[in-house]
This record gives structure tokens, sequence and C-alpha cells, in this order.
């Protein structure tokens, strides 16, 4: 928020200590956000600026969600708000152009369900909540929903573009020259056509009066929402997308279940190297980064890390989205905690972990600490519950083992995460807020309790858990999860008075099964080091 006295970057709890930092001489203050995600921005307007002041936003950068925030706020309130403003344009110099990399479609052996098949699924979909077209403008929705990735967004497998869908037809909106003759000619056989990205916007406006369309007020811009005639009814609801590529296939489990095993054979790797190589003095918080992620490109299917790896060596493992800097870079040395928060892009799957492993010398208070996280993440994983339950239900699970020694986090338990698509996906999330939608059998998503204290060290351990059927009862159907990650828990920071039997067991089954997934995949070297890391406790 910009206003002629002052500038302001609104942010959560997971950006405190690093926003602080880094705004430290912008011209920015750093405004605490009190509830992750909420436009408190818009409270403030109100009470700092004039009644008649004027509030402008850039349409193509807001979502309709958002916009309608600003505008049904504001505007009563005697504000005049225009959402079609981009301040920035004139003054960005060397901006860069969009991005023209290939994009390409995945075989169906891959994705486990045919473009024709997922475009059915959307569209009755639309007969139920009488739609009589549809617009895509999320780009992992699209990507999903046509079989297609690209290179257009670091880390995430996604082209830009927007898909228009209806009883009749349906319209890929892409710049020019990014498929190839095949991919054109697949679509066409699949009765997709290929149009300019910018005809999208005339093809709204051309939408015939009394038409309905259905558009996604979380996922779709102000400005495209705003290129809707006035004669048009606008139906504002979750893409039916969203929801479909939560609920992952058979194929896409069997796929990510492979790419765990590649991810555990690189992470295996890369923790054997740190623990041999930290005594030179020489790794750095970049070097140990880039090591792994070319760890990662030697496995069989890597396409892309999943987002930029968060290596925290001491206090900046407090920084839940550390990230690290030529000028922040710190040097290990054999002391202390280092979190590794990682991931990788495979064609078989996305994969997110984080773990925390010990250089030397570990305090009585960080064992007690990294106990109670991997409590929590046991805790979290172990969870038996009935179908129908929401995400802050599994969240508070998960929290519990802290909450009982009055510890917290202040972000989220887990996200949804997608198949060889965005490593942050929903509708499903396990945090605090009562998002109402419920786990499904065949979501993925991440189990990642954490504890940080500012200056010192910061721990998180992080699986990512399939939804899964479990039985019936006469007291209802109830499910479970299956862990997918595959990479030893370090045992040595482990204060076992903390744990119950119940916790030792399945870190001892967990540590087990990991070696026994990835023996074969290792040299005699590798293996001999795993095994004794996965000893039982």
């Amino acid at each position: 928020m910009i206003t002629q006295e002052f500038a302001g970057l609104w942010t959560d709890s997971r950006y405190f200590v690093q926003a602080k930092a880094q705004l430290e001489g912008s011209g920015f203050e750093l405004v605490k956000l009190k509830v992750q995600h909420a436009p408190e921005y818009v409270q403030w307007v109100s009470e700092h600026l004039p009644t008649g002041a004027k509030v402008a936003f850039d349409g193509n950068l807001a979502s309709l969600l958002v916009a309608n925030t600003i505008k049904n706020t504001l505007a009563p309130l005697g504000y005049t708000i225009d959402g079609h403003v981009d301040l920035l344009g004139p003054i960005w110099e060397n901006r860069p152009t969009l991005p023209v990399n290939p994009a390409y479609t995945l075989p169906v052996s891959t994705t486990g369900q045919s473009t024709v098949d997922k475009l059915a699924a959307i569209k009755a979909q639309l007969k139920t909540k009488r739609a009589d077209a549809h617009l895509i403008s999320s780009l992992d929705d699209l990507a999903w929903a046509l079989n297609v990735r690209g290179t257009d967004v670091p880390c995430n497998p996604v082209v830009l573009g927007f898909a228009f869908i209806s009883e009749n037809e349906t319209i890929l909106y892409i710049t020019a020259g990014k498929l190839s003759e095949e991919a054109v000619a697949e679509f066409n056989a699949y009765g997709v056509k290929i149009q300019p990205y910018e005809a999208v916007y005339a093809k709204l406006k051309g939408l015939a009066e009394g038409t309905s369309i259905l558009v996604d007020p979380k996922r779709t811009c102000f400005a495209v929402y705003d290129s809707i005639p006035a004669g048009v009814q606008i139906i504002e609801d979750m893409n039916p997308s969203t929801l479909l590529k939560a609920i992952k296939n058979e194929v896409e489990v069997a796929h990510t279940r492979n790419a765990m095993v590649n991810d555990g054979v690189a992470l295996t790797k890369f923790f054997k190297w740190v623990e041999e190589n930290v005594a030179s003095g020489e790794l750095s918080e970049i070097s140990i980064a880039d090591y792994l992620a070319e760890l990662r490109a030697a496995q069989p299917g890597f396409k892309d890390i999943s987002f930029g790896t968060i290596a925290g060596y001491k206090a900046h493992g407090a920084l839940p989205h550390y990230s690290a800097t030529p000028e922040s870079n710190s040097l290990l040395e054999q002391n202390g905690l280092l979190l590794v928060d990682s991931g990788g892009q495979y064609e078989t799957g996305t994969t997110d972990i984080t773990r925390v492993i010990s250089l030397g010398n570990i305090t009585a208070a960080e064992k007690e600490d990294y106990t109670y996280v991997l409590k929590g993440t046991i805790e979290g994983s172990m969870a038996i519950f009935p179908k129908g339950t929401r995400g802050y239900q599994i969240d508070a699970i998960t929290r519990r083992p802290m909450w009982q020694t009055l510890r917290n986090y202040g972000h989220g338990t887990g996200h949804g995460v997608g198949f060889f698509l965005n490593v942050h996906e929903g509708p499903h999330v396990f945090n605090g807020t009562a998002t109402d939608i419920a786990i499904e059998p065949g979501m993925i998503t991440s189990i990642e309790p954490g504890l940080y204290k500012e200056g010192e060290y910061g721990i998180r351990i992080e699986n990512l858990v399939l939804a899964k059927e479990l039985e019936s009862s006469p007291y209802g159907d109830f499910m479970d999860f299956e862990t997918l990650t595959i990479c030893y828990i370090a045992t040595d920071l482990v204060d076992k008075s903390i744990l119950d039997q119940v916790h030792i067991d399945w870190l001892n089954q967990y540590n087990e099964w990991v070696y026994n997934q990835l023996e074969s995949h290792l040299s005699e070297d590798e293996k001999t080091w795993l095994r004794a890391k996965t000893q039982a406790i």
C-alpha cells in the first residue's frame, strides 16, 4: 500500500524477521498481519485516508476476490475506486517480455486421464451449476485440464494461457509458437482450438446477453472479470478443475511413489555428503543448495526444483521462508542445526521435504524442541479420522504435542501438492482457518510442524502424505494417511523421554521402511551410511 506519506508491506509471521531486515532503508514499513492472507490493508485505508480519497489498483494483478473486498468495503464509505490503474508500467525500465518458452503435452500413461475425459468431467460440473461457459485463468488448473506443461514460471511446470470451455467448444489462448505443430494437431483432435493469448478479452466481451459464465473469484484477475459484458450472468465459484486435480488418480499416485524413491536417493547422497564434508569449512548455504539441485538433476525424469531451496543454518533456520543471498550466505561449521527445505519437479510427480540435522555440539534445548516437532509430525501422520474431516482438524491434531507445552508455530501445518504441478495446490489446506473443504481420498498434503527461536535456530520436519480410505465401522467411514516421502529422520537429535512408545515405534518403522525402499538404488558405502542412520532407537 503506497500513499503520498506512507508505504507499507503487509505480511504474516513467516516473514516478520526477514521483512524487517530486507525493508530497512527501502522506504517501506513492515505491517504485521494478524491473520494470514487476510486483506487487512483495506481496513487500514478506512482508518488513515480521508473520505473521498481515490484508491487504485491494477486489475491485472489483483484477483476478483481482492478487488471485490476493496470495492465492497471502501465504496460505501465514500472512497472512489479505480481497478484499472498501472503505475508501475511507465516507470519500469527494461521490463521483461512474456516468456516464449515451448509448451508440451503429457501422455495418458503419465496423467492417468485423457484431456477429453477431463474436459467432460468439467463440463458435467458446469451443467450442475447452470453455467453455459467457464474461463480458466489459473495456470495449474489450465495445465491439469489440458494435460499441458511448460517452463514459463520458475519451479512450476506451467504455461501462460487461458482456457475457455463451453458445451460446444474449448479454446486454449496461448502465445503463438509455444506449441509444436504436432501438439496443435493433438489438441485439434481433442476438439480444442488454439487462439492467440490476447484474444481471450475479445472472446469475453463478445459473450451474448443472457449467457452464464463460471469464474473463480480467487483464481481470476479483476481485469478479466471486468471484460465480461453487463448482460452476461457471472457465476462466482471455485474452478471445477481445482478439486478434480487435487484428488490424484491411481496412475498419478503410482508415479508419485516412484518420484519419491528418486528424490530419496538424491537426499541420501546429499546428507551423507554434507556430513562428510562439513569439516572442510567450505560448505555454505548456497553451495549445498546448488549441490542438492545437481543430485536431483541426476535422477530419472527430473525437470526442475519445485521451489527455491531453503538451506538455513543456525539462526537462518528460524526464518521459515529464508532464501540465502551472497550477503547472508553462511558457512557451515561443526556445530548447530541445519534446516533444509527442498523439493523436485519430476515427470512423475512433485516433492517437498524438510529435514533438520545436527552438525555438532547440540544443546538440550535444541533436542527438546526437535523432539516436540517430531512428535507433532508423527501425530499428524498417524491420524485416523472420519470422512468429512477438514484440514483445520488435522492442523489441531498435529499441534497438540506442542500446545501441551505452550509451544506453537505461525504457519500452517500443511498444503496440497500437485502432480508434476505447483508445489502449493488448493483447495484443501491444513491450517487454523475454517476452510470448508473435506479431505478426500487421493489428496496429497504436507505435514510440516515447526518451532523457531529468533536469532538461534529453526526446526521443521516435513513429509508428504496421501489421504486414503481406511475402513467403516458402525460409527461411520474412516480415513488415514500413507506417508509418501522417503528420507530418513535424524534420531541423534531425539530426546526419547519426550516420546511415547507409539511415537518411537512409528519412527523406527518409518526409518526401516526408508532403508528398504532405497537400498537397491545406493552404493555399498551409501547403504552402510544409511543403515546406521536408520537404526532403531
